[in-house]
């Protein structure tokens, strides 16, 4: 691939998901202040099956399109390429049909295990959307082997438009006060939102099909395309499966047993809500710069790789640590100081303030596990990462059945502290292993630590840590970012060469 159109590619990508991000984040503060942590806790239940269904309804296609699309592409047989297409969308239609009916058909046994029957209409209602996520990722991965980004950042951007403006109309003209209507009008939003971009990805599609010349090569059968379709599709299909269905069921299962603490459903809605839908989205809102600054250096890593430059990895492999852990750090900090006014200026509540709080220092390891494992995928690593995926979610489901109903929030917590650690372990030594990479303590982690707590020392003795208003919040954060940066010069943890971007040497394979 032309490096030039990946990094530019890459930078709409970017520019896309900040937007993307930026807009959500501000959408859920509003939505949370309308319908509260209750309100936010009841939505991710029914988040948690919906994201299961769409799980079912894509299949793991989007990235068996892409790679057989990019074979025909590069061999210019295009009009296998437009029968690739007609099977895939065919083969979603149906996958995302029946899973939408499954939903339907069983939202009233879903929401009474669950606990809440609040969630069983909004659970009905959610596989409307399923048939046409699945076709928007096949024409996703159609897109992606055509090198082309700006079809599927205008959907997504659209997307968010309609999610956003849908929602908004439909709880000023519709909603009654419930929880229960919030909740079904939130998946509504979802639901045609979802069908608005698969449209517009339709129309995009039959545009850039035009382009392309009618092949010569003697015509492949259906069945000639199914079969390595699924050949691909089914291995990533069921590990998809086999991890999401277990994430689906710790996130059922979390409110479940905080009531047995709590011994209150509300209450336990409440805390659920403000870990999962309020604090961990705002933790994870800064890593979007974070992970596309690391994630330029991941298919340099896969080419290096593939040609046998081993010391090449070894070097892409320390940059990429390097900046994680080192932007993580940063931003950590800035949750542990500044979190409960955060908690208090965003969201009103300080709750989530005090987990802001407590989840900052966790915030590197959470970061890192994430880079860790896009890197292991560049590799080919991508059996061990969803064994270790698997693991964790075994692990965080056995932990949350035995420690919520006797410790509640504090045991969730210390279930995510675990859990996080876990995979990050185990992540990192695999990635250290197949790199041959020695792991620099000082440098990428004690350091940063260092300047970080330097820089909250610094400003809590100056009394800048302070805020009450927008502004001074604002002006509070850069301060503590410049502080950081400052101390991590005489520490030795950067140097003025490490702002060099990192160029691929010619090497012959090793």
């Amino acid at each position: 691939m032309n490096k030039k159109v990946f990094v530019k590619n890459t930078a709409i990508m970017t520019g896309c998901s900040l937007l993307l991000r930026s807009l959500g984040i501000v959408f859920r503060i509003f939505i949370s202040n309308r319908v509260g942590a209750e309100g936010m806790g009841l939505y991710q239940l029914v988040f948690s099956v919906y994201v299961l269904g769409t799980t079912f309804a894509t299949s793991g296609l989007h990235t068996a399109v892409t790679r057989l699309a990019a074979e025909k592409l590069a061999y210019g047989d295009y009009g296998a390429v437009r029968r690739l297409l007609r099977v895939a969308t065919l083969c979603c239609l149906l996958v995302g049909g029946i899973s939408a009916l499954l939903l339907y058909g069983g939202a009233p046994l879903i929401g009474n295990w669950v606990g809440d029957a609040r969630t069983i209409p909004a659970i009905a209602v959610s596989g409307v959307a399923l048939p046409f996520i699945g076709v928007s990722g096949t024409l996703k991965g159609y897109f992606t082997a055509r090198r082309r980004a700006w079809p599927p950042c205008l959907s997504q951007i659209a997307e968010q438009i309609v999610r956003i403006g849908g929602i908004l109309l439909m709880l000023h003209t519709l909603w009654d006060g419930s929880l229960t209507q919030a909740c079904l009008i939130i998946i509504v939003g979802d639901a045609l939102s979802e069908t608005v971009a698969c449209l517009l990805l339709v129309i995009a599609y039959r545009q850039d099909s035009r382009q392309l010349k009618p092949t010569v090569s003697p015509r492949a059968d259906r069945q000639g395309l199914l079969r390595p379709l699924l050949h691909i599709a089914v291995p990533i299909t069921a590990g998809r499966y086999l991890s999401t269905a277990l994430r689906t069921v710790e996130s059922l299962l979390v409110p479940a047993r905080l009531t047995l603490f709590t011994l209150s459903n509300a209450l336990a809605l409440q805390q659920f809500g403000a870990v999962k839908g309020m604090a961990l989205p705002l933790i994870f809102f800064p890593s979007a710069l974070l992970m596309t600054v690391s994630g330029l250096l991941i298919p340099e890593l896969s080419d290096a790789h593939a040609l046998g430059m081993q010391k090449q990895v070894t070097r892409l492999v320390e940059r990429a640590l390097h900046i994680t852990l080192l932007g993580a750090v940063a931003i950590g900090g800035l949750f542990t100081a500044l979190g409960r006014e955060w908690g208090v200026l965003l969201y009103n509540d300080p709750l989530v303030g005090l987990l802001l709080c407590i989840l900052g220092p966790l915030t590197p390891v959470m970061y890192l596990d994430s880079v860790v494992t896009g890197m292991l995928k560049g590799l080919g690593e991508q059996v061990h990462s969803l064994w270790y995926s698997v693991a964790d979610s075994v692990v965080r489901i056995v932990l949350i059945w035995f420690l919520l109903p006797r410790y509640g929030l504090t045991g969730f917590l210390f279930v995510m502290l675990v859990s996080n650690f876990l995979t990050c372990l185990l992540g990192t030594h695999r990635l250290l292993f197949v790199s041959h990479t020695r792991f620099h303590w000082w440098k990428w982690v004690l350091g940063p630590c260092i300047s970080a707590a330097a820089a909250i020392a610094v400003c809590r003795f100056c009394a800048v840590l302070s805020m009450g208003e927008w502004p001074k919040a604002i002006l509070t954060a850069l301060t503590l970012l410049f502080l950081y940066v400052v101390f991590l010069f005489p520490l030795r943890c950067v140097k003025w060469a490490d702002f060099i971007p990192l160029r691929t040497k010619k090497q012959a394979p090793q």
